[in-house]
């Protein structure tokens, strides 16, 4: 673990970093094994190590990751995500800070069609920060609630990294997807409240924006019909049990790809379109089979139920052992990505969880599972505004270097405080996480 920490501290992949750790690790112990000798103990290791992202990576869940990302890449390429903008400034936009208001709405419509929260606040980097600051909001809070709300397609269906939960600790990919669409809609709702509070005590940082006639609300209705379209195919797919996850994937990206030609998508933007989806899911997948191979290494070291052993035996009450463990997911988060994070900690974290899930009184493991799930998922969308790593900070700053990096993290300190508060909600009434699975 020491070895890993230092190779990803100085700049080594995840993807290469835990790779080279695991099949060293599983040399090691097969090496003080009894007759065997080095090269014996680098070729059951190489072995293991070998079979195992090929064996992992064709796991049936793992194919619904291509056809999301694919969803929000043809979304953005199509235009579609401009027309969601502009029917929330027309609507939303008299409340006080209501462009900044229509921003957190708008993202959490994109999140219904893209499973990326980098891709996401990119797409509304471009989009609503120029009308924010072109209408005198304060470049802080138009950054800040870009970098925040693209963080909600860690959560809204589809989300790849509820699918990467889902396949790790081998639960029910739907039940996760429909788990998140309320804990999502929650977190809007509290950045909402938060903006409209801050806009209404100083109004300086976002005025309201009028002069929309009802015909002219009624008209952007239209616009954000593909994206309540691809919502309704997967998550009434997935809830009504007509369609797995991936076959509801495919379906949604396939509606979106003929709303994309008919709206005159043309052939480069379908070929970047295409490509963006490619990169981005190998190097998604690049991960996980890298990360395999080190929790494969855990396995065999016996790491995750003595973990969970000791945990379960800690002399403290089982409500502060799991605030020690959300407290610990945030300080990894201020220094790896929301992927590689879930992949090293879940094999090692989530059997002490489930062993937990009585005393904090969960009547089943796939009812603590889900819960945690959410949970988890949404300590990885903090770890996403945080400092140092901050990535979507990083992303609204790469699309506008005009706003400089310390503005933007400025920016979040408020949407901070709004997760912490969320989280704490869905710790005190874990039903709003639970009560939709429970309903398939």
């Amino acid at each position: 673990m020491v070895v890993l920490a230092v190779l990803i501290v100085i700049g080594m992949r995840v993807v290469f970093a835990t790779a080279l750790v695991g099949l060293l690790g599983l040399v090691a112990i097969f090496y003080v094994k009894p007759n065997f000798d080095l090269l014996r103990a680098f070729e059951v290791a190489g072995g293991i190590a070998g079979q195992t992202p090929h064996s992992k990576a064709v796991a049936y869940p793992l194919s619904v990751l291509p056809m999301f990302i694919l969803i929000g890449f043809l979304a953005f390429y199509a235009g579609i995500t401009k027309a969601v903008f502009e029917a929330a400034r027309r609507w939303i936009g008299w409340v006080p800070g209501g462009l900044a208001v229509a921003s957190v709405f708008a993202t959490a419509g994109f999140a219904a069609v893209s499973g990326a929260s980098t891709s996401t606040a990119a797409v509304f980097a471009r989009i609503a920060i120029p009308e924010m600051l072109k209408n005198g909001y304060d470049r802080r809070l138009a950054a800040g609630v870009v970098a925040a709300g693209g963080t909600l397609a860690s959560l809204i269906p589809p989300s790849a990294i509820l699918v990467l939960y889902a396949i790790i600790v081998e639960e029910s990919v739907g039940a996760l997807l429909l788990a998140g669409f309320l804990p999502g809609i929650f977190s809007a709702i509290i950045y909402a409240l938060l903006i409209v509070f801050r806009a209404w005590r100083n109004p300086e940082l976002g005025r309201p924006i009028k002069g929309f006639s009802w015909s002219q609300r009624f008209e952007a209705i239209p616009g954000t019909f593909p994206i309540l379209l691809v919502m309704a195919i997967i998550i009434g797919g997935i809830y009504f049990g007509l369609a797995t996850p991936t076959e509801a994937g495919a379906l949604g990206a396939f509606v979106v790809f003929v709303m994309a030609i008919f709206r005159g998508m043309k052939w480069d933007s379908l070929k970047d379109a295409l490509l963006e989806t490619a990169k981005l899911t190998v190097m998604i997948f690049s991960i996980i089979w890298g990360v395999l191979i080190f929790v494969r290494f855990l396995g065999f070291a016996g790491l995750p139920n003595a973990f969970a052993n000791w945990i379960v035996n800690l002399p403290l009450d089982p409500w502060m052992v799991m605030i020690l463990i959300l407290l610990a997911y945030a300080v990894l988060g201020m220094f790896m990505d929301a992927i590689g994070m879930l992949l090293l900690t879940l094999p090692v974290v989530y059997p002490a969880v489930i062993k937990l899930g009585p005393e904090l009184g969960f009547e089943s493991a796939t009812e603590v599972s889900i819960w945690f799930g959410i949970i988890v998922v949404k300590m990885v969308e903090i770890c996403l505004i945080t400092p140092p790593i901050g990535l979507n900070c990083y992303v609204v700053n790469g699309v506008r270097p005009d706003i400089p990096l310390s503005d933007i993290f400025r920016g979040i300190g408020p949407f901070f405080i709004a997760d912490v508060l969320t989280v704490a909600g869905l710790v005190m009434f874990p039903a709003i996480i639970t009560w939709l699975p429970a309903q398939m």
